[in-house]
Parts: C-alpha cells; structure tokens; sequence
C-alpha cells in the first residue's frame, strides 16, 4: 500500500512539473521581446531540449536579423535540428549559415556538419544513393578547404564508408542484371563495376560472372551472332585467368571456355566446308 501511494505521489509530482515546463514555455513564446525567446532558447539548449529551442529560435531569427545574437542563433537552429535527426532540415540550414556568415568561427564546423547531415540521410544500399552522391561531393568539397581540420579525419572514414555502399549499389545492380537473364545489361555492367571500382574484393567473383553471362548470351543467340559470342567467352576466360591463376572459379571457369572452344571448333569445320 505504502509503495503505491508513493509511486502515485511521484506520478503526480511529475504530472505537475511537466505542466509548469509547459506553461513557463507558452509563458516565453508570447513573450513580445525576443531576447527573452533568445536567451530561453540558449537555455533550453544546453538542457538537451532541442525542440523547444528550435521553436523559440524560428520564431526570432526574422527578427533578430542582422544583430549580433543572430550568428549563433541561427548556428543553434541548424543543430537543432540535427539533434532532433531532421537531417534533411539541418542540413539546408547549415548550408544556409556558411552562404550568410563565411567568415563566422563557426563557419568551419557548419561545413562540416551540412556534409554529416547529408551522410545521415544516405540510406542503405539497396535503395537509391543520391543522397549518398551528394553527401561525398559535400564531404569531399569541406576537404578540400579544411584539408587540417580536426574533423578531417572523420570527414575521409565517411567518405570510404559511402564508396563502400557505392560498390555494393553497383555490384548487387550488376548481379540483378545477371539474375533476371539481362546478358547485355549484365555484361555492361561487370565490365563498368571493374573500370569504376579496380580494387573491389567483388572483382574476382565479378569477371567470372562475365564469362558465366558471356557464355549464356552465346547460348541463347541467334546463329549469326553465336560464334562472335562465344570467342569473347574465350576471351574473358583468358584474361581471367591472367589475372586470377589460382581462383575459387577456375575450374567453372574452364568448363564455359572449352565449352566456347567446341563451338568455335564447330563453327571453324563449318566455315571450311562452304569455301
């Protein structure tokens, strides 16, 4: 009994705070002086209450425009926002305080920040990375003017982490290709994964899936165009082999190029009877 009164008690306590925190807030939003909402503002944000900050700092930045109090006014709104992972709202409003204070001692750090609120909004790499496009142009972008940064560092991990999704964008859009019997797209597609990503640990796997996909295509194509297919077959094999002697996929690999040799040799015996 005792322990239910007293956790009632504590309830109603809370209860009674929360109503006062809400009252004194409505109290300072109909505040007719802004440096009241300012100062309040700057309160609230030391607090951790981001919202009511960010409240009370849109409210006052058309106003206080131009002041002094505006520069980290407007600084506290775009992290506001942040805090409150409004990412794609922070990161237009520290944008917009590097075009108005260039020369701010926060200039720096709003840079910053504008590219990591775009690095928060990059999604996961089966969905579509434009956001993840930008995010490395704005990262790369506040590397090239603050190359000493203390946020440098931090800025090149992010940059390595979204190329990394960038290559599995690419490598899984490949494989799709692959998968749904797109054997033209699939090769175009293995053949610009290698070209735009030379170092990716997918490489091998990938220019084995083009002779797989080459292969395939010789397969299913009408009989003008078979033996051209099958000599690329041949082809890739002999540069992947070239390239990895000793892989996983070897001898897959060589099924589908004497596979491609037996058709050429058909081919070749064919020619030579109708000359």
């Amino acid at each position: 009994m005792h322990m239910t009164i007293t956790f009632r008690n504590i309830l109603l306590l809370t209860i009674a705070f929360a109503s006062v925190a809400c009252s004194e807030f409505r109290k300072i939003q109909k505040s007719g002086d802004w440096k009241v909402k300012y100062n309040a503002a700057l309160e609230y944000y030391d607090e951790g209450d981001y919202y009511k900050a960010g409240v009370l700092l849109e409210e006052i930045l058309p106003i206080i425009r131009g002041t002094e109090e505006a520069e980290l006014a407007n600084f506290r709104h775009a992290y506001a926002y942040f805090h409150q992972k409004q990412y794609i709202l922070s990161s237009h409003y520290f944008k917009l305080f590097t075009e108005v204070y260039g020369r701010s001692e926060y200039v720096e750090e709003a840079q910053y920040m504008y590219a990591f609120s775009l690095y928060k909004q990059s999604p996961q790499s089966s969905l579509d990375q434009t956001s993840t496009y930008e995010a490395i142009a704005a990262m790369q972008n506040f590397l090239n003017r603050y190359p000493f940064s203390e946020y440098a560092e931090k800025a090149d991990d992010l940059i390595d982490e979204m190329q990394v999704k960038l290559e599995r964008k690419a490598y899984d859009n490949a494989k799709l290709y692959y998968q749904l019997r797109r054997y033209k797209a699939a090769l175009i597609a293995f053949d610009n994964f290698q070209y735009d990503y030379p170092d990716s640990k997918f490489n091998e796997e990938i220019a084995f899936l083009a002779i797989e996909t080459a292969f395939d295509l010789a397969e299913v194509s009408i009989r003008t165009k078979q033996e051209e297919r099958y000599q690329n077959t041949v082809d890739l094999y002999q540069k992947f082999v070239d390239k990895y002697p000793d892989s996983k996929y070897l001898k897959r690999a060589e099924k589908f190029y004497a596979d491609s040799i037996e058709q050429l040799t058909t081919f070749a015996d064919q020619n030579n009877k109708n000359q």
